[in-house]
């Protein structure tokens, strides 16, 4: 008993001595440990078992095992996994297949996949489950490949797979989008006569929608002859995945036919594809169905207030949905956050942030996100800034995607023409992605300073960071705002030749600007006649502006004319091109497009300005 008690695992579990347990039995203990776990109450057991050992009861086999499941069930008690891991040993339970695998799966759930490999390797016996969950455990540590590999070795082991593992196999070819790998399994799942299994039907047929495969899905969710709500939920998912709407109302409406009840899961994804396809009453006939079954939980009235949103006059309907369900969590908080933003009420998003935090909510990334999104277009930085300050002493707190947090903050300094802030900003990014980098170089060209968006994207190629196409289009804007036409040059044919990203429209619009304005109207031209897509309206438009500038109306009438071509009612063009023949003194030209202008009656649109008033913009 001395050596159980110097493992000195009560710092770890709540302390707790219950005296009146000195005459249960193990089996008893066993029986309450069981019994609080299943019901999910892990950090009781844990406490239990502490007790337990303080009173100088001996675990058993069946014990720890137990325990191991309670430790695998919480998030931050990888210590306690261990120090069980050390006892077991010492209580010689090293080679009890049972211990071992529920010791691996701690390992597995907590990310130490190493440590479950090195597990698994000391283990003298290995059964189905201890393969399985070292195959799962790769899986969802991100090694996908790995895990795949892991299944050739198991069955040379002499291991049959079960239905688990050929589940957890599937989902790995999945992730992976290996549709060879997949076939294969299927193939076998056929030869050992699995496909009547329910666990391994569903993977199956999420396997096929997620790579892309939905005939080969659709063909064998036909052939699952007990279909419940599950598999009909997978194949929606795939339709939604590649964004077919209309197959997903569809199949909803099949699956309404034949009387199967839909899920919450079933209710978001449909009230998601009434969202994208615009259809507002579909969505309220959805709505009213979803509240008659009882559907109120929050992730189905967050998809309601986003579908709400989305369509014009319809924000009332989100804010009285949200305010008969504030309570029900942050996510709810969020969509609707996001809701005021897409309807421009930047104003109420910001005051809807301080009710959330008066109302107890932590914010998450997303929240805050909102937040610097909506002081960007009310071009205030006030509380930007303190999302700033929130996030300087958070940062390792806050839940979601701090690194897009941190770009919405460089954004905002830029946007609000504070560079020295959002250079400090920057500075302060300890791992700075590819879209950092890209928006402190496109900052830059917003400001005029080519030089320094170029030391900066040599710093960033010097940090082994990888350029994208918006990397180099920020830089290209940069070198045509600052007008650094060799540098310009030498940064697109360093994304094209040492990189091979091809150009963009985007691309070749900047190359033109810059080549133009500084009077290379020839090279400008011969850009264009070597694109490897065809010229839009932006590429021509370039061109003309930069011939105005140069005097160059032989050149402008020819990109004017281009421009008609390609948007033949545009007013704007037919007055840049009438202009262009009348400084290069051809007046009957230029009479005849102010004719067809008159003819046609095309209208110019009005320019408006804005001023800002007490907190309120109106328009003028």
């Amino acid at each position: 008993m001395q050596t159980i008690q110097a493992f000195h695992l009560g710092r770890y579990f709540c302390s707790r001595v219950v005296s009146k347990f000195n005459a249960v039995s193990q089996n008893e203990w066993n029986s309450a440990f069981k019994a609080e776990i299943d019901a999910g109450f892990f950090d009781t057991a844990l406490s239990l078992f502490s007790s337990m050992l303080a009173l100088g009861v001996r675990p058993d086999h069946f014990t720890l095992p137990l325990i191991n499941r309670a430790v695998s069930s919480l998030s931050d008690w990888f210590d306690v996994g261990e120090a069980i891991h050390s006892l077991g040993i010492r209580m010689g339970f090293q080679n009890d297949i049972f211990f071992c695998n529920t010791m691996m799966d701690v390992y597995v759930k907590y990310g130490w996949i190493s440590s479950a490999h090195y597990l698994f390797d000391e283990m003298h016996y290995r059964d189905v489950v201890s393969w399985t969950c070292l195959i799962s455990g790769y899986a969802r540590s991100g090694r996908v490949l790995e895990s795949l590999r892991l299944f050739p070795e198991m069955r040379m082991a002499g291991m049959e797979p079960n239905e688990v593992t050929l589940a957890v196999m599937l989902r790995s070819c999945a992730v992976e989008k290996n549709i060879y790998c997949g076939r294969k399994l299927y193939g076998f799942v056929i030869k050992r006569g699995f496909e009547s299994h329910e666990l391994v039907q569903n993977t199956i047929l999420m396997m096929f929608s997620r790579v892309g495969y939905l005939e080969e899905g659709e063909k064998f969710f036909g052939q699952i002859e007990k279909r419940n709500v599950i598999p009909w939920n997978i194949i929606m998912s795939g339709y939604s995945l590649f964004g077919d709407v209309h197959r997903i109302v569809d199949c909803f409406e099949d699956m309404m036919s034949k009387s199967i009840s839909p899920s919450h899961e079933t209710i978001t994804l449909v009230i998601s594809a009434f969202t994208k396809s615009g259809k507002l009453l579909h969505g309220q006939q959805v709505h009213a169905f979803a509240e008659k079954a009882g559907f109120a939980d929050m992730v189905c009235k967050s998809s309601l207030i986003d579908f709400y949103a989305k369509f014009e006059g319809e924000l009332s309907s989100s804010i009285k949905l949200f305010e008969e369900s504030k309570a029900s969590g942050i996510n709810v908080w969020t969509t609707m956050l996001w809701g005021f933003i897409q309807n421009k009420q930047f104003l109420e998003a910001i005051h809807l942030f301080r009710r959330m935090q008066c109302h107890g909510f932590v914010p998450n990334a997303d929240n805050l996100r909102a937040l610097v999104l909506a002081c960007i277009q009310q071009s205030t930085s006030k509380y930007g800034n303190t999302v700033h300050g929130y996030l300087i002493r958070n940062k390792h707190s806050i839940n979601g995607d701090v690194e897009s947090l941190e770009t919405s903050i460089l954004n905002m300094y830029m946007k609000s023409g504070c560079l020295l802030s959002a250079q400090r900003f920057f500075d302060s990014i300890i791992v700075k992605d590819i879209v950092a980098w890209s928006s402190m170089m496109d900052g830059y060209a917003i400001h005029g300073r080519g030089s320094e968006a170029l030391q900066l994207f040599n710093q960033m190629r010097d940090e082994g960071v990888k350029p994208n196409s918006i990397t180099f289009l920020s830089l290209l804007t940069a070198c045509s705002h600052s007008g650094l036409v060799a540098e310009g040059c030498k940064v697109f044919n360093i994304m094209t030749g040492e990189y091979g990203i091809k150009p963009e429209l985007n691309h070749y619009t900047c190359m033109v600007d810059i080549l133009g304005r500084s009077g290379k109207l020839k090279e400008a031209v011969e850009v264009i006649d070597n694109m490897i897509i065809d010229p839009d309206a932006r590429i021509w438009g370039a061109l003309l502006a930069t011939c105005r500038i140069h005097s160059d109306w032989k050149l402008a009438t020819y990109a004017g004319q281009k421009l008609l071509e390609l948007e033949p009612d545009n007013v704007g063009y037919h007055v840049v091109l009438s202009n262009a023949h009348a400084s290069g003194e051809k007046w009957d030209e230029s009479e005849k497009i102010w004719k067809m202008i008159s003819e046609k009656e095309m209208k110019k649109n009005p320019g408006k300005s804005g001023i800002e008033v007490q907190e309120g913009i109106h328009m003028l």
